[in-house]
């Protein structure tokens, strides 16, 4: 890792068989785990947490200070997980009082141009296409897919499972297992390819969709449809993981699919 044209402060902590390309920057309070690779013109500053087999192209900037005007200085972190590829001029904040830290989770792809602002979550293998843009405190499920150039609302969640269109504003909480599109954002089914793949089987996507039929299709408002499925449907972690999901929402979730392309709550 002796890379003479790169800047590492002696008080970084970084593991031996880590890679520094010429031309970067690591501050002070900073970790870096075994295997990782940081390209050329990387700035990595103090608070950030790297972990192992993780890749990070030039141009990305990790754990740089909030951009928060209510931001006064306190001591914050960044953690990036194992084996996360982190891609051309991402930019991933630090966090702010409100949760101390920025979280990245494990086996992650951000995509170029992706910002991560300050007090986001992001679970383990997603993946945050090109110019996805996160506000602040934005949390994200695990194995949930962003379509490029979506931006995000602060204080939105999108659970587990789902998957977003590009281009798409989204300004509600996007519930776990569902595909989510147009303008205004609208539910647009079950990501059964995404589920397939991930070994559920096509009787439990089929538990999904009745589920999710009874959510957005049964002409129902969210508490009572809620109340149906807990009444109608066996209980499973799938089940449960939406009913709390909807319930807890402070947003409000994403609308139903009508025919004539426009919501129904």
């Amino acid at each position: 890792m002796n890379q003479p044209l790169a800047y590492i402060h002696p008080q970084a902590k970084i593991a031996q068989n880590v890679v520094v390309e010429p031309f970067t920057t690591i501050d002070k309070d900073v970790e870096i785990g075994d295997g990782t690779w940081i390209g050329p013109n990387v700035t990595i500053m103090a608070g950030a947490r790297i972990g192992k087999n993780c890749k990070v192209f030039p141009g990305a900037v990790i754990a740089a200070i909030p951009q928060d005007l209510k931001f006064a200085g306190e001591k914050t972190t960044v953690h990036i997980g194992d084996n996360t590829v982190i891609r051309e001029c991402v930019t991933v904040n630090r966090g702010t009082v409100d949760r101390l830290k920025t979280v990245v989770g494990a086996n992650c792809l951000l995509m170029a141009y992706v910002h991560v602002a300050h007090d986001c979550i992001i679970g383990n293998y997603c993946v945050l296409a090109n110019g996805v843009q996160l506000a602040g405190h934005v949390e994200i499920g695990d194995h949930a897919i962003i379509g490029g150039t979506s931006a995000v609302h602060q204080f939105v969640k999108v659970g587990q499972h789902a998957m977003v269109s590009g281009g798409s504003l989204v300004r509600k909480d996007v519930p776990p297992f569902v595909k989510a599109g147009r303008e205004p954002l609208t539910y647009a089914g079950i990501n059964s390819i995404g589920l397939r793949r991930r070994g559920y089987s096509d009787q439990k996507i089929s538990e999904i969709q009745q589920l999710y039929r009874l959510l957005f299709l049964g002409g129902m408002n969210n508490n009572d449809a809620l109340d149906k499925i807990e009444l109608e449907l066996a209980p499973s972690p799938e089940r449960d993981e939406v009913v709390n999901f909807v319930r807890n929402s402070g947003r409000g979730v994403i609308k139903g699919y009508s025919r004539n392309g426009n919501g129904a709550d």
